[in-house]
């Protein structure tokens, strides 16, 4: 996410990633389900959603009541996000987190990146979790693939050449490792398994 490439070809597919928006909306609200405990709008407010896509997670979490905000590099993605949340208050920004997130420190209660970082080289992942963390007051949730390999999700990933299989072995440590410019990111991770092969890396930020 966030290099030129990726964001051609997310442009790309978005019309794609639309016809399937109400499907991702409805598996995100279940997921947010098992997670209430996790994700309280009683406890927290503003959330930011890091490569929202089409916006289907931010919808879901607008349901919720949380005060949402939505970034991607990807412009054809977000006329599609637009689009559906027209009759919301979700509010949706071209930025690269990889490029530096355009907002102030601290500015949101918690952040949430979702299938994103299995796709960001190593270092652009350090980056990430970097940003997420500078922009976050209590919780860096990063939402992605656990170890546990599909046939399929394998044999796609695979054929991206995308970083799919560091990532689902590595993804705790490299959180708990992560340094960005001599300063740690995580004072501490945790893993929340939501799904059969998915699960919500869960890092407070440091300060």
């Amino acid at each position: 996410m966030g290099n030129k490439s990726n964001t051609r070809l997310f442009n790309g597919i978005a019309p794609i990633y639309g016809l399937f928006y109400r499907r991702q909306k409805s598996e995100f609200r279940k997921v947010l389900e098992r997670a209430h405990h996790v994700l309280d709008p009683r406890r927290f407010k503003t959330v930011l959603d890091v490569g929202c896509g089409t916006g289907a997670l931010c919808a879901a979490l607008y349901e919720k009541g949380f005060d949402v905000t939505g970034i991607d590099p990807a412009g054809n993605m977000l006329k599609i996000a637009r689009k559906k949340a027209r009759h919301t208050q979700i509010r949706f920004i071209q930025a690269s987190v990889l490029e530096g997130l355009p907002f102030a420190d601290r500015a949101f209660d918690l952040s949430i990146a979702s299938y994103v970082a299995h796709g960001l080289k190593p270092q652009d992942r350090q980056r990430l979790y970097a940003e997420m963390s500078r922009v976050t007051k209590s919780q860096v949730i990063v939402y992605d693939y656990n170890a546990k390999r599909g046939l399929l999700t394998t044999v796609i990933e695979w054929l991206e050449r995308g970083d799919y299989f560091n990532f689902i072995r590595l993804a705790e440590s490299e959180m708990k490792s992560c340094v960005f410019y001599l300063k740690e990111c995580f004072s501490e991770v945790r893993v929340l398994e939501v799904g059969k092969r998915a699960a919500w890396y869960i890092g407070k930020p440091a300060r």
